[in-house]
């Protein structure tokens, strides 16, 4: 009875923390700022708690999930197609366009050719979106990063940096797609228990991403000074056009409303704990490439519960008027 009652007070402080992920990034990274000394070690482990994260989102993935991939390849290619076109372009011309420094632009454009990540199937969930939808973009977004996201950075940052290919791939590979294969394989094996710990997951995926951006802010703190309101203007405008072109795919294309609530989210909310691992393992000359990853971590989960509420209450008023949005 007692491992019981830990277990369910764990997996509430683990569900309290997935709700509130952005303010608990924006309360340590305060925290990191005015006390670096605390947090700046993190930074030796960036792809360590990063491999974890996609561990814990390995853990999630069934048979199910993946049928979701095969039984509706149409949506989830449109999502996808949206996730690698819409980011990386966006992020490319944001950084011609504003002609921010190299360590910036690269940041930026990294940011733009990461996948999915996982924080955009708790949001969808909130907006009353599609999830299994979001989950399969996410799945298949997440399986094509160790080829995509190398070739797009080097297609996009070549002109400010030299970007070594193999070597990107393999930083994915050894980040993302190894620790994702593994969970998948620990949850085909052990299926039941990873049911049974299921609630608690979301805990170890906030806390890594936590101590990532804490150890960046730590590292970073009198640069945050100078250009912070820069990078966190590129973050808002990036983060506005992946949701508004996401949604207006969706529309275009005759998605119902959940659906195109998932494709809009989808696309908008990046994997940018990868875009710091990447950017902290393969361009260390350039330290302040980290940054937008991190700012990006903290403002894609605010803009995400922002617009997840107002979808929210759409359909609640949809509903209220016998409007409700097919499935």
């Amino acid at each position: 009875m007692q491992k019981i009652n830990v277990l369910e007070k764990v997996s509430k402080f683990s569900g309290f923390l997935s709700r509130y992920i952005g303010v608990i990034i924006i309360l340590f990274s305060v925290l990191a700022f005015f006390k670096p000394s605390g947090f700046a070690w993190a930074t030796n482990y960036t792809s360590w708690f990063l491999g974890v994260a996609m561990f814990g989102m390995g853990l999630t993935i069934s048979g199910k999930d993946f049928r979701i991939v095969f039984t509706r390849p149409k949506e989830v290619l449109v999502g996808c197609v949206a996730q690698y076109t819409i980011m990386p372009l966006a992020a490319w011309g944001l950084a011609k366009v504003m002609q921010l420094p190299t360590d910036l632009a690269l940041g930026v454009i990294l940011v733009g050719c990461c996948p999915g990540g996982t924080a955009s199937n708790v949001i969808t969930y909130i907006a009353g979106g599609d999830v299994a939808l979001s989950v399969g973009m996410t799945i298949v977004s997440t399986l094509l990063a160790p080829i995509l996201t190398p070739v797009l950075v080097r297609l996009l940052a070549g002109a400010w940096v030299e970007v070594s290919l193999l070597a990107m791939i393999t930083s994915v590979v050894k980040i993302v797609l190894i620790p994702v294969l593994l969970g998948i394989l620990i949850h085909t094996v052990f299926g039941g228990f990873v049911k049974k710990v299921s609630s608690i997951l979301p805990l170890i995926s906030v806390i890594s991403i936590v101590m990532i951006i804490a150890g960046i802010v730590a590292n970073n703190a009198e640069k945050i000074v100078t250009c912070g309101a820069l990078v966190l203007l590129i973050v808002v405008l990036h983060n506005g056009i992946g949701l508004l072109l996401g949604l207006s795919a969706g529309k275009l294309l005759g998605f119902s409303y959940e659906k195109e609530t998932a494709v809009s989210i989808e696309v908008a909310m990046q994997n940018s704990g990868l875009a710091v691992s990447l950017a902290a393992a393969n361009f260390a000359a350039n330290p302040l490439a980290t940054l937008p990853g991190a700012i990006f971590s903290v403002w894609h989960n605010i803009s995400g519960s922002i617009f997840a509420s107002q979808r929210r209450r759409h359909v609640t008023v949809m509903q209220g008027n016998g409007k409700v949005a097919e499935t």
